[in-house]
């Protein structure tokens, strides 16, 4: 037994050796400055479960602890900072005050369902779809690292739907670029490109008089930014052709005309800091048109594309959507996919 008497010093000491049961390397525990034999002796045992549960951290960390290992063994595989960014706030908010003191191999799987159906139901369908894949991530990373013998995440359905947000009509497209020119808000140009290329808003800003070419009226999207991430390239990672409308050649001249710098668009207050929407729906307000986030401005262009006959293998092509699935919900949004199959019918 590890207790000694230091003469010298007038009391004992406890100390406590064992080999890890994984790693071979053994760890010592010590305490010192106990006056009796018989509290040296409960100092031993306490010394003995202690190891035990160190060893047991070792191999089963804190749930919080994974959390951090994985979000860091995750943002070396290249993610981009705003997909870890996002993994990091929905864990840390659902997860941490439930299992902040809970050792990875003690939550189980009806602890998991529980806290998607019951603790998060005010939550939307793909909100909670979105926390168990993240929890799922973190379970997987687990068990790689043999810190579980299993991964408890359940199978669950949700009922997310294929919908989009509210988009303009035609005509509601044009009382926003017609009131916009004529008070001369210096936001014009970059919704009226918006609306005539279906270019998501980092590829907007990102978009440089290099990859411009006026007389052939094409523009070349390779980069977007994000303010987070910076400049980057696009989110389907292509390149890809976007054709200049006649229409909106004049637009692009006057740009081409007033240019300052390197980029196509106007570096507008509050752009860079991602406050794009808020001066859309303030405006769309004070018009009277119907409130929608910037990046609806690209299924505005989408639908009114569909809706005008334009094939969608086109429109996916130039809109850069890699998904038929996606590119399906724009379909039925347009309504072209239920176009004529009425004129059979004659009724009256």
């Amino acid at each position: 037994m590890g207790i000694k008497y230091d003469r010298k010093r007038n009391h004992y000491v406890v100390t406590y050796h064992r080999r890890h049961p994984v790693t071979k390397v053994t760890r010592s525990l010590r305490r010192q400055g106990i006056k009796t034999r018989e509290e040296a002796e409960k100092v031993y045992k306490k010394l003995i479960i202690l190891m035990g549960e160190k060893f047991n951290l070792d191999l089963h960390p804190l749930w919080p602890d994974v959390v951090n290992e994985f979000l860091v063994s995750f943002g070396n595989r290249g993610i981009a900072n705003n997909t870890l960014y996002n993994y990091k706030v929905m864990l840390e908010s659902h997860t941490f005050k439930k299992w902040g003191k809970r050792s990875i191999n003690t939550i189980t799987t009806s602890e998991i369902r529980d806290l998607i159906i019951e603790d998060m139901s005010t939550y939307s369908e793909s909100h909670r779809k979105s926390m168990l894949k993240h929890i799922r991530a973190v379970f997987k990373y687990a068990h790689e690292q043999e810190m579980i013998n299993r991964d408890p995440t359940p199978k669950l359905k949700f009922k997310t739907g294929e919908k989009i947000k509210l988009v303009l009509k035609e005509n509601e497209v044009k009382k926003l670029l017609f009131e916009a020119k004529e008070r001369e808000n210096e936001w014009f140009s970059i919704w009226a490109v918006a609306l005539y290329t279906g270019m998501r808003n980092g590829e907007l800003f990102a978009l440089k008089w290099e990859n411009v070419d006026l007389k052939k009226r094409v523009m070349v999207v390779n980069c977007s930014y994000t303010i987070k991430n910076g400049f980057k390239e696009t989110k389907s990672g292509d390149d890809r052709m976007v054709e200049i409308a006649n229409t909106l050649m004049p637009i692009m001249l006057e740009l081409f005309e007033a240019r300052t710098d390197d980029y196509v668009l106007p570096r507008v207050e509050g752009w860079q800091k991602g406050y794009q929407a808020k001066y859309l729906k303030d405006f769309l307000k004070e018009i009277g048109l119907p409130l929608i986030r910037f990046h609806d401005l690209r299924a505005t262009w989408a639908t009114i594309m569909l809706s005008k006959g334009v094939e969608p293998i086109k429109v996916m092509s130039m809109g850069g959507w890699k998904d038929l699935k996606t590119m399906q919900i724009y379909v039925r949004k347009s309504g072209i996919h239920i176009q004529g199959i009425t004129d059979a019918l004659d009724f009256l």
